[in-house]
Formats: structure tokens, sequence, C-alpha cells
């Protein structure tokens, strides 16, 4: 009940109002706040008036300015990073070791046979033999259907603005002023190999003349055999060589719609040509199947020690990388506890012994020969070819850590995550039960895209659900479609705009150095001793070529910590607000108090005054709807009394068609009624009464 009163007190209030205008409320104003400046406004002479009006609005206006750039650089959420350095015992990182080369040699000759075939009499053309020493007259015919779905072309550029595209197993082509060129090309006498072969040092051989026909000597048969023109001069210099190798990928077989891939070497260029090509085919093969033609963990694992303590390739953890085939990870941390470091240096790290079996190596699928191992944390998959390093054959590579611990703020601060879950790419790694990173991300987006638009998957990234690996049978377009898809700025930007770092991340920062291993003293009783263990064979298997020895060790237990704090808090707003207000108008919280106080009460009167003007408005209205006067009290009580009583309006007929008033009943003479003398009776009412 008392509520009840209050608010209705209140509602009275709020309708009555201040009780006062504007003016008397900015004087009052003036002459009540604590801050300097608007007293002397109202106090002092005229001159001193304008005066302190200025100086009153200059320096508001400076506050105003001042709490503008404060509340923008708080609102900008700026960081600070911090270096902080700790000792504390740590976790030993996750070690993922991999053959450079993913698959035995001897395992998939019979999938790569035509492939290699195809690559070798390439070579031979672009290499140009001497006649009679082309190996292709004794081979049996070449299957070209891999070479027409993503065929390697000779570019020459001597006319830079009608180039020439010459296909290598085509014998007769022609182009844009008169230059003819057949399927046998011969480069300048000096070119020994195609990894030696640079842009601008390929010619094809045979006679140019002034006129600007080129022709280049062979026969080439349905079956593939040709004849090699001689070798051009040994004067050529290398101005005139003006021949790039190229890949070129289509949409779709016999389309005009071809991009060209150029290269500076021609190593290059068939390195990328025999990736794509071996793609497709390794594609078909079942995922069991590729594992078992890779490097097996017995063969590739000869000794394990960490600390004091022996291991074996049974305490390595195995997994399928599209890039390096079987990789092994120690100390992943997925089925056991992750094991940590008793102390620093090399005596307590990890030391392994690796074959990596080089004689096995597919000759054009990896150029490079080692081992691939990376460090990371655990349950987190290791992705090889970003962060990946080598370590070579025949060496003692010793690896020193050092751990990196990196903070970050999250939002609004930075845009990175926790664990993912606010992403919008689905991450196609967590098959592999492994924790977010932005490659996975990135790899994933990407994947996305590539099965959106090109209808099928790449082959070194995991598939979404119900998407099969891309191939040239079933999708003659994926290799033009895929590098179109890769060098597309839009895309790329798209899905970095939409993956995000981690908030907590961890990196490994390594020293390395190497040495020889074993040394030329050693090599035969260590070379014994291994191939014994392995083979159960008295005989040598192994050799310098394939042994890598890997040293992995904290080099001491500082870790740093790179963490990120606010540059700017509410508190640091707060005092740097309160500060440039007073400094500028002398002026605290208590005086905001008080301008809003007047801000409130202006408010009201506003409200008041809008009100008052909606009700006079109204009742403006109302009067020119009902010009005439309202009725009197007779008027109502004969409306009341005499149901055939109608109240005429004047405006109801014209002025012209005006009736005469009607008579009415005049109204009861009340004073009739009332007790007079006799004396004031007139002879008239003597009459009335007779």
């Amino acid at each position: 009940m008392n509520l009840k009163k209050y608010f209705v007190r209140a509602l009275h209030r709020l309708q009555k109002g201040p009780g006062y205008t504007y003016k008397e409320l900015l004087v009052w104003y003036c002459d009540n706040t604590n801050t300097h400046g608007p007293k002397r406004i109202i106090k002092e002479g005229p001159k001193k008036k304008l005066i302190w009006f200025f100086l009153t609005l200059l320096f508001a206006s400076l506050v105003f300015w001042q709490w503008g750039i404060l509340i923008n650089t708080y609102l900008s959420y700026n960081v600070t990073s911090s270096l902080s350095i700790g000792f504390k015992t740590m976790k030993f990182p996750a070690v993922t070791v991999c053959n450079a080369n993913p698959f035995k040699y001897s395992e998939v000759k019979h999938l790569l046979k035509e492939l290699d075939r195809l690559i070798e009499a390439a070579l031979e053309r672009i290499l140009q033999p001497a006649p009679g020493n082309s190996s292709e007259n004794a081979s049996p015919p070449l299957d070209l259907r891999l070479w027409h779905q993503i065929p390697l072309v000779l570019i020459d550029e001597h006319d830079k603005d009608n180039p020439v595209i010459l296909d290598i197993f085509e014998s007769n082509q022609t182009a844009g002023g008169n230059q003819t060129a057949a399927g046998n090309q011969t480069a300048a006498g000096d070119q020994t190999s195609a990894g030696d072969q640079t842009a601008g040092n390929e010619t094809a051989a045979g006679n140019q003349t002034a006129a600007g026909d080129q022709t280049a000597a062979g026969n080439e048969t349905a079956a593939g055999n040709q004849t090699a023109a001689p070798p051009a001069p040994a004067n050529m210099t290398s101005e005139e060589k003006k021949y790039k190798l190229a890949v070129k990928l289509c949409s779709h077989q016999g389309s005009d719609n071809c991009t060209y891939r150029n290269f500076t070497s021609a190593a290059q260029a068939v390195t990328e040509w025999y990736i794509l090509q071996s793609t497709s085919i390794l594609s078909k093969v079942p995922l069991q199947e590729r594992i078992r033609m890779g490097y097996q963990a017995e063969d590739m694992i000869l000794a394990c020690l960490y600390g004091a303590e022996p291991c074996n390739y049974k305490n390595f953890t195995q997994i399928y990388h599209p890039d390096h085939g079987n990789c092994y990870i120690f100390n992943w941390g997925m089925d056991e506890e992750a094991l940590n470091s008793s102390n620093p240096g090399a005596e307590f790290g990890l030391k392994l012994i690796l074959d990596i079996s080089q004689q096995d190596y597919i000759p054009y699928l990896s150029s490079a020969a080692g081992a691939r191992l990376m460090l990371h944390q655990q349950k987190s998959f290791p992705f090889l070819k970003d962060q990946g390093i080598y370590a070579m054959a025949g060496t003692e590579t010793s690896i020193g850590v050092l751990v990196d611990e990196l903070e970050r703020m999250g939002y609004p601060y930075s845009d990175c995550t926790n664990n993912g879950s606010d992403v919008p790419v689905k991450n196609l790694y967590s098959q592999y039960n492994t924790s977010y990173s932005i490659q996975a991300c990135l790899r994933s987006c990407f994947q996305n895209h590539m099965t959106e638009i090109c209808g099928c998957g790449h082959y070194m990234f995991p598939l979404p659900e119900g998407v099969n690996y891309c191939n040239n049978e079933d999708n003659p377009g994926w290799a033009y479609c895929y590098s179109s898809l890769r060098s597309s700025i839009t895309h790329r930007q798209i899905c970095i705009d939409s993956c995000k770092e981690t908030c907590n991340d961890t990196q490994y920062k390594m020293t390395i150095s190497m040495a020889d291993w074993p040394s030329e003293a050693s090599e035969d009783w260590i070379f014994h001793i291994l191939s014994y263990e392995r083979d159960m064979s008295t005989n040598v298997t192994l050799d310098r070529n394939g042994i890598i020895k890997l040293n992995i060790y904290f080099q001491e237990y500082n870790y740093r910590t790179i963490s990120e704090s606010a540059a700017t808090t509410i508190v640091w707003l707060l005092s740097s607000l309160g500060g440039q207000f007073g400094f500028w108008m002398g002026g605290s919280v208590l005086c905001l108090i008080e301008f809003g106080e007047i801000i409130i009460d202006s408010l009201w009167i506003t409200v008041i005054n809008v009100i008052g003007w909606c009700k006079g408005l109204k009742q403006k209205r109302a009067q020119a709807r009902y010009p005439d006067a309202p009725p009197t009290v007779s008027e109502l009580v004969e409306a009341h009394t005499n149901l055939g009583f109608q109240h005429e309006d004047a405006g109801a007929l014209p002025r012209d068609e005006a009736l005469p008033p009607e008579p009415g009943t005049p109204p009861p003479n009340y004073d009739s009624l009332r007790v007079q003398p006799l004396d004031v009776l007139g002879p008239d009412s003597d009459a009335e009464t007779e």
C-alpha cells in the first residue's frame, strides 16, 4: 500500500514538472556547480563574462577531444607482450620421424611402370641423344594415355609476342610465323642432364633459315619409336636458346581452356609432372595397401634409447602421412601419459638409429634422401612439410631443444581459439583425434573448397564423408582445377579469414649440429652389428648412404613464456578520463553527477512542455470541430425532461433559410412562491386573488 502511494506521488510530481524554466535551471547550475568556470560567467561583468565563457567552452572542448582519444585507444584492445623465464621439469616433446621417400620402389614399381617409361622417353627427347642411341627403338610401344591427360610441352620463346608450343610426343606441329617442329628436338651440345637445364638453355635441333622456317628432324611412328636429329651447333649462344619446359593443364582432355605452368629448370618441371601423375595413380590404391608399400617400423628403426631406458619400434605410433608414407611418432601421448625429461643434456634425451634404405627410392618422386623429422606437442598432428627438418644420411645429427610457450589473449584482444570449436571450418584432421591447429584448419578449408568446386578431394589431405580422391580417369580436369584453386588469392584469403590461431601454443626451438657417422675406423664393426641385428645375417647389408643417427634432448630446463596482457584496462581508462577532466576543468566525478542532474531536469522540462503543447493542440482541434458554445444548464434540463426538445444547431441551415425562433415555455418565476407582506401587494395582485 505504501508503495502504491509512493508511485502515485511520483506520478503527480512528474506531471507537475521541475517548476522552473531553462534559463532558471542554467543559472542555478552555474551558481551551484563545483566545476571551475561557470560561476565566473554569471558573476563577472559583461567583458569578463565573455572571456570566461570562451575559456570554459575551449577547455570543455579539449576535455571531450581527449576523452574521445582515450576511449578510442581503449576500444582498440591493444596488447603488450611480456617475456618471462622459468625453470621446471618439462614434458619431452612428441618426435615424428619419416622417410623422405614415401614408398619402396620395389613395392610400387608395378603401379608406376608406364609412368616411368613415359618420363624416361620424354627425358631422352629433351636431352636429345645422338642418332641411334635412343632406347625407345628396342622398347615396347608407349602408352600415351597418361601423357595426353597431363602432358609436358616445350615453349619456344624466340618470338615473345607469338610463342610456339611444342608437344614432346607429337610429330608435326605448326604455329604462327611458319615454324614447324617435329617430336625430336635437340639441346645444345653442352647439356648433359635434365637437372642442368635452365630457362633459355633448351633449343630444338635442325636447320633454321633466314626466312624463319624451322624444322626439327625425326620420324615418329604410332608405336612411339623415332630417330633423333643431329645435335645443335656447339657455338649456339644463350640468347638463341629460348625454350622452356612447362606442364599443360586443361579443364578436360581436348579442351582449349588450358593453362601452362612454366619452370626455370627442367628438373623442377619433371618432378612436378611426376608428382601430379603419381598422385592420380596412388589415389586409387586402398589405404592398407599404401601402408604395406611403405617403410615398416621394424625395418626403419634399428635402435632406440630414451635416457637410460631402452626402447624399440613398439614404442612408436604409426600414422600414414600422404607426403612421406608411414611415419612413426614417439611420445605422442595418445594411449599413454607423456614422458618427462629427468635432466637436460644429450645423455637424458632420445637416441635413434634409422635405416632409410636409399637404394629403394623412387627415382623421379623423391630427389632428396634422408629422414624427415619434427618435434611437436602431444596429441597434435605433425605437418612435416611446413615445420619438419631433414636429417642427412651418413651423419649423426644432434638437436638441442629450447621451449617457448605462447599465451595469447582471447576475444576481443585477439582472434584466437582455444580448441577450434568457434571456427566455421570443419576440421578434417579430427579423425586422427588430434588437437586443433591453424595448419589443420587451412588444409581442411582448402580440401572443402576443392570438393565443392572440383567434385573430388586432393590426395594429400583427408577426405570429407562421401567424397573420393581425384584421379585422371574419373576426374579428367582435376589437375587444372587444383592448380587454379591453389593459385586463387580469393579462396586463399577466405581460408585465412576463417581460420584462427590457437590461444596457447608451445614451440620448440632447435639447435642442430652434424658429424659424419660412423667414422671410417668404426664403420666396419658398426655395420656388421646393425646388419646382424636387423637381418640375422653375417653379411653387411647396410651402408653409409642409408644410416642416420639422431640425438634429441633439452639443452636446458629454462623455458621462456611469451604472454600477452591488455595494454589498456578499465582502471587506466577511468584514471585517464578523470585526469584530463581535472586538469582542464578542475572537475571530479561529483561534477559529472551535477551535470547529469541538469541534463535530467532539462529533459524533464522538455517533456512537460511537449505534453502541454500536445494538450493545447488537441483542444484547438476540438474547438475547430465544435465551433458552437456548449449547452446551458436549462437546455440540458429541458432535454432531460422534455423528450421532444431538440437543440437547434445554428449552423445546420444556411443563413438565408434560417427559421425564426420558436417561443418556448418561460422558466418559472420562483419569486412568486416567496411570502410577502400585504402592503407590498398591489391592486393587481388583489384582483388576481379575487
